[in-house]
C-alpha cells in the first residue's frame, strides 16, 4: 500500500504510526531480518545475560583522607569478562542552591568504613555485575576535588548502570558521614548528607 500525498507536496495522509506498521508489514514480506520474529530473537541476543544474578566481588570499599583517583578506581575493576566498565565521579562544586561554596569538610562516624563495605558487599549481592569499588572522602576539600568515587564492571551495560546507581544511592542515603560546607560570605553550614 502506498499512501496518497496532498496535491502532490509529498505530504502523507495518513498518521506516522500507521505508516510505520505498513513499512514494517511490507519489508517483512521481502525480507526476513525485518521479521518481528527476527528482531525479538535478535533482542534476547544482544541482552543475554542482562543480569544472571550472579554476586559482583568487592575490590575496594572504604572511606579515605587521600585523594581519589578514578583511573585507579577503574583500574581496579577492569578484567577480561567485563563489557562495560562504569565510573561514577561525585566531585565538590561551587555552588549549593543559589549560595557561592569555596570548600568542603567531611566528618565520618568511626564506623563510616565498614557501612561502605556492607553497602558494597550488599548491592554487589545477586547484582550480575563483576566487580564494583566505592571510595568515599573525609577532610577537607576545595571546590572541584572528587568527594565520592565510584566504578562498577559486568558483561553488559545495563547490569553495570543499574549496579553503580544502586550503589550511589544506597551510600547517599546510609553512609554516616557529615559536610561543613564554607561559603564565599564566610558562613558555613552543617548536612548530614554524603
Amino acid at each position: 500500500m502506498v499512501p496518497s500525498t496532498k496535491g502532490g507536496s509529498g505530504i502523507v495522509d495518513e498518521p506516522l504510526e500507521e505508516q510505520t506498521a505498513d513499512a514494517s508489514a511490507e519489508a517483512a514480506k521481502n525480507d526476513p531480518i525485518a521479521a518481528p520474529g527476527h528482531r525479538s530473537a535478535t533482542w534476547a541476543v544482544q541482552h543475554r545475560g542482562l543480569n544472571d544474578r550472579s554476586d559482583a566481588s568487592v575490590a575496594r570499599a572504604g572511606v579515605s583522607s587521600e585523594a581519589i583517583s578514578m583511573e585507579e578506581l577503574a583500574r581496579q575493576v577492569t578484567g577480561d569478562t567485563a563489557g562495560a566498565i562504569i565510573t561514577f565521579c561525585g566531585q565538590v562544586r561551587d555552588h549549593d542552591d543559589a549560595r557561592s561554596v569555596t570548600s568542603i569538610d567531611y566528618e565520618a562516624h568511626p564506623d563510616a568504613d565498614a557501612v561502605v563495605q556492607q553497602i558494597a558487599h550488599d548491592v554487589a549481592q545477586g547484582s550480575g555485575a563483576f566487580k564494583v569499588a566505592v571510595v568515599h572522602r573525609v577532610g577537607h576539600l576545595e571546590v572541584g576535588e572528587i568527594a565520592l568515587g565510584a566504578a562498577v564492571s559486568a558483561a553488559h551495560r545495563q547490569a553495570a548502570f543499574g549496579t553503580l546507581e544502586r550503589l550511589i544511592e544506597e551510600i547517599k542515603l546510609n553512609l554516616p558521614v557529615w559536610k561543613r560546607q564554607e561559603f564565599s560570605d564566610g558562613s558555613h553550614e552543617w548536612t548530614g548528607s554524603a
